[in-house]
């Protein structure tokens, strides 16, 4: 069935890796958006749909696509536009996702948005929720070492890795982390985190690390959430982690479910996850606080895809 998109708007990071030194401004016939804050983000999402926006360019990285996948309800209600993902930021898994590499420009989205049969694929963010604060909608959820790898990150990008070579050494450098520090290292050690995967309570302990994405692939092929699938996925490993030198490669590659669970590995495909942490949690990049933490799979979005 042929899907007519219409009218085209373009939310731009000026400060996104990628749009640096760019000229700021608007094509003609598009409508556009330079915000400089979350709330300036959100009356420009309900500028363009009172415009009648129905395909929403983000022109960003990761974080870019949290705060405008966040704003988008307030303006758009249950019904949000076509979203294309255009990878300009330091790392851009969900555009790597969606196969809408460094390739995938302004121009060649307002080419396939022309056609009468665009190509589009759903994906389904997760919701998260607190009590005393905005819920949040992104893609990847971590604590423990996750967050630890995440301000690593930070450091390989002053390197100048970014995208998926970013993904790689920071996962590595975790890993090092972990193998080689002390026993009684923060690394080794965890963090105190209460887990129930629908509704079921998880072993209590500490938490070397637990990630929870909606994402469908990884850069490089990495499985640690087992084969690619649809829905939410959990890796919830305890603390000190065992035997990972021989476990690592073994999770990275999505195999040995029983042998890893045996040794504090778990995956899980889940309907909702509820959290109960004091340390911070990161999500797509940025470092949110803990407490009593909700997560769910959100109702799925459309994006345009190469």
């Amino acid at each position: 069935m042929a899907l007519a998109l219409t009218t085209v708007g373009v939310v731009r990071n000026l400060r996104s890796h990628a749009n640096r030194g760019q000229s700021s401004g608007a094509p003609s016939g598009l409508h556009w958006a330079e915000p400089e804050t979350p709330q300036a983000l959100v009356q420009d999402m309900k500028r363009f749909a009172d415009a009648g926006v129905d395909l929403l360019v983000i022109d960003g990285g990761d974080g870019t696509v949290r705060e405008v996948l966040s704003a988008l309800p307030a303006a758009y209600g249950d019904r949000p536009p076509v979203l294309a993902v255009l990878a300009s930021g330091k790392t851009n898994v969900l555009a790597l996702d969606l196969g809408a590499g460094r390739g995938w420009t302004l121009a060649e989205v307002l080419r396939r948005a022309a056609t009468d049969a665009p190509s589009l694929k759903s994906r389904a963010p997760l919701e998260v929720s607190w009590t005393d604060q905005p819920p949040v909608r992104g893609f990847i959820l971590g604590l423990g070492a996750f967050a630890r790898a995440t301000q690593m990150s930070k450091a390989v990008h002053r390197m100048g890795a970014y995208h998926s070579l970013s993904v790689a050494l920071t996962l590595a450098g975790a890993a090092l982390g972990t193998l080689f520090d002390n026993k009684a290292s923060p690394w080794r050690r965890g963090i105190e985190a209460t887990v129930a995967v629908d509704g079921a309570a998880q072993p209590v302990g500490q938490r070397f690390v637990l990630i929870v994405t909606a994402l469908k692939r990884l850069p490089f092929g990495l499985k640690p959430f087992g084969p690619p699938r649809e829905g939410m996925k959990v890796l919830d490993v305890e603390a000190p982690p065992r035997g990972l030198l021989s476990a690592l490669p073994v999770v990275l590659a999505g195999r040995g479910d029983g042998w890893l669970a045996a040794r504090g590995y778990r995956r899980a495909l889940a309907d909702r996850l509820d959290l109960r942490v004091d340390e911070p949690i990161v999500i797509d990049g940025e470092v949110f606080p803990g407490g009593a933490i909700s997560v769910r799979l959100g109702a799925p979005l459309r994006f345009l895809v190469p």
